[in-house]
């Protein structure tokens, strides 16, 4: 037979299923099947035979037993008629009774003695049957043993009604069996009367006809312990010895295996091609997805013909997602649906750049996606064209290495110029630490003059103090900043979080009043002092402070910032710390991270620098804690900036 056809071009594969697989065993199945259901209908039946039988064999028993107890009856009202007469006997004696016409029936009919019995159970008068004949003698029936006998009783009533006795009647079992009609039942079965010790009495036994059924034993209600045997002669036959039958089953299931290996030599056959076809398939498969690049066939329409496992990657959707699909496609951008429809259909239309084009598509997972698209015909093996293979290069990193390496550019113009600032700054620090000590000691002078010359002017007296305060503080800060630039090791000594946390806001006061900020400070009771460069841990704080109220420029309705100091007990984790938490109701981080924020020269307001927050976690980690950032529990930020407790001696300050 001819080899299948290899799959079309672009159509994808369909994996035999297990069943199947399978099929080849259904003519053998259905055999065995058919078999099945006539074996379940022939032992039904059979079963339903037996169960008339026994129905059967259960009403002939019941027949005997009726017309054994029916003469016994009819002798029993012959004896009554008879011990009715006795009253008119005059004299009694064993001749009148005799001479009886129902006593002379009876003794030719059945009985074999009589004898009348008187009140004072003395025998008054007897009677016999003269000959040895018996009543109409059943040839079918052949007597065996003789000698068992039953008795009839009638009560004798005298001539006024008085009780006179009772007439008792003899007769021999087997003349009562032998006068019935058993012909019809011989017919069927044969017949057999037992005693109580098991003696066969009577029998219909034939040597001719030999029994073969089962035989069933039925105690007689006529006779007082004997059994009614009936053997039948033909036996039910089942199915299963029907040598006819099951010769025709095993016909029926050797044609269903030979069908069922006819058809599985075919299916073999079918199977060697369709390997062949999948084997060459599979290997233009595994070319087609080793490929770097995606690729895509289309009809003329834009439906999407194939795709490769490498396109199907790029966009994050599956082969049976893409195959099928025309446009708009799902991963095009929103916002540029309509220039890219326009595109589309200018490719189909054969008015495709022949140098490719560069475009943006969308992952399944949002990530923006830049590609490079070439389009070129498809044609079939007659040189028509029937759509257009397109491959995709996907040119992300090729994009990102370019704005990595311009970024990395402005990064070090940007770091330039910080490395010239530093040093203009660290100059000017040494300029400018001259005319703040001036201002300091004027400062104090004016306020010592005012006091001897004006002891009530407290205004004058808390804005002299206020302009010393801010002087002295402009000196720590240049002198800190002169130490950040020295070689020498930066000065920590013990400090109470709390004054350093108030002072900060202190500096902030006026912008947060400006900007109708609240600001919420709660200081923990009973902090612990720690270790630290008290100037940079202020810069901190005043710069999350400052962050916060910059967060807030653009909310609506109350603004506000919350301030708060906490003591971390040590666990079997972490080690005793003191910690600042800043946190506002503004926008909240919007899913940026603490490594986003403090990234360098990143920075979320327009005209910042993106070093504030980075020089922060600088400062948190050289003092051995760190800054993290959350979204707080109901809306904004929350910052939070902690110092370890340790147990270390204060460096004092040389100066």
């Amino acid at each position: 037979m001819p080899l299948a056809l290899a799959p079309k071009p672009f159509q994808p594969r369909v994996q035999v299923s297990a069943f199947k697989q399978t099929l080849w065993l259904l003519p053998l199945l259905l055999a065995l099947a058919f078999v099945a259901l006539i074996a379940y209908w022939a032992e039904n039946n059979d079963a339903v035979e037996r169960a008339a039988f026994s129905h059967t064999m259960a009403a002939d028993t019941q027949s005997v037993q009726a017309q054994l107890l029916g003469r016994q009856d009819t002798e029993r009202a012959k004896l009554h008629e008879a011990a009715n007469r006795l009253a008119t006997l005059h004299p009694a004696g064993d001749t009148a009774l005799a001479s009886l016409p129902e006593v002379v029936a009876g003794l030719d009919r059945l009985w074999n003695r009589l004898v009348w019995i008187g009140e004072d159970n003395q025998v008054i008068a007897r009677a016999s049957r003269a000959a040895s004949t018996q009543t109409k003698a059943n040839d079918d029936l052949r007597i065996q043993s003789t000698g068992q006998a039953e008795h009839l009783a009638a009560a004798v009533l005298g001539a006024e009604g008085k009780p006179a006795g009772q007439l008792l009647a003899r007769y021999e079992i087997t003349d009562l069996l032998q006068s019935t009609d058993l012909a019809w039942l011989n017919r069927r079965y044969q017949v057999e009367f037992l005693s109580e010790l098991g003696e066969v009495i009577a029998t219909t036994a034939n040597p001719t006809k030999t029994p073969l059924g089962k035989r069933v034993d039925t105690p007689l209600a006529a006779f007082k312990d004997t059994t009614l045997r009936l053997t039948p002669y033909e036996p039910l036959a089942s199915w299963s010895s029907n040598s006819r039958t099951l010769a025709l089953l095993a016909g029926l299931l050797l044609l269903g295996a030979a069908a069922s290996q006819l058809l599985r030599r075919e299916m073999a056959q079918v199977t060697r091609a369709i390997t062949l076809a999948k084997t060459e398939a599979a290997w233009r498969q595994s070319m087609e997805d080793s490929a770097l690049v995606g690729l895509r066939a289309r009809d003329p329409s834009g439906r999407i013909l194939y795709v490769n496992k490498t396109l199907c990657d790029m966009v994050g959707y599956s082969r049976d997602e893409l195959v099928g699909l025309i446009p708009p496609l799902p991963f095009w951008p929103p916002e540029a649906k309509d220039a890219m429809m326009a595109r589309n259909l200018n490719t189909l239309a054969g008015d495709s750049a022949t140098d490719g084009y560069e475009t943006r598509w969308i992952h399944r997972n949002g990530r923006l996606l830049d590609v490079m698209i070439f389009e070129s015909p498809l044609v079939n093996s007659e040189g028509v064209r029937i759509g257009w293979m397109g491959s995709i290069v996907d040119i992300n990193e090729r994009k990102a290495l370019e704005d990595k390496e311009r970024r990395h550019v402005e990064a070090m113009a940007q770091h330039a110029r910080l490395n010239d600032l530093g040093l203009i700054a660290s100059e000017l620090a040494h300029e400018l630490n001259q005319p703040l000590t001036t201002i300091a000691s004027y400062s104090a002078g004016l306020h010592m003059a005012l006091q001897k010359r004006l002891p009530d002017a407290s205004d004058l007296l808390a804005a002299v103090d206020a302009m010393d305060r801010n002087a002295k503080k402009a000196g720590d800060i240049v002198n800190w900043i002169r130490q950040q630039t020295s070689p020498s090791k930066p000065v920590r000594v013990a400090c109470d979080l709390n004054q350093v946390t108030a002072e900060s806001l202190e500096q902030r006061k006026r912008q947060i009043v400006r900007a109708h900020i609240q600001v919420h400070l709660q200081l923990a009771e009973n902090l612990p002092p720690v270790h630290m460069d008290h100037i940079a841990v202020e810069q901190v704080i005043a710069n999350l402070v400052r962050n916060a109220a910059d967060a807030l420029a653009q909310q609506k309705g109350v603004r506000s910032i919350w301030v708060t100091t906490h003591h971390n007990a040590a666990n079997s984790e972490n080690k005793a710390s003191v910690e600042v938490r800043v946190r506002d109701n503004g926008p909240g981080l919007q899913g940026r991270t603490i490594d986003t924020l403090c990234s360098t020269f990143y920075s979320t307001k327009e005209k910042g620098m993106g070093l504030g927050l980075g020089i922060c976690r600088a400062i948190a980690e050289s003092h051995g804690g760190k800054l993290s950032a959350q979204d707080a529990p109901h809306a904004g930020a929350e910052f939070i900036f902690t110092l370890p407790l340790q147990d270390t001696h204060p460096t004092e300050d040389p100066s």
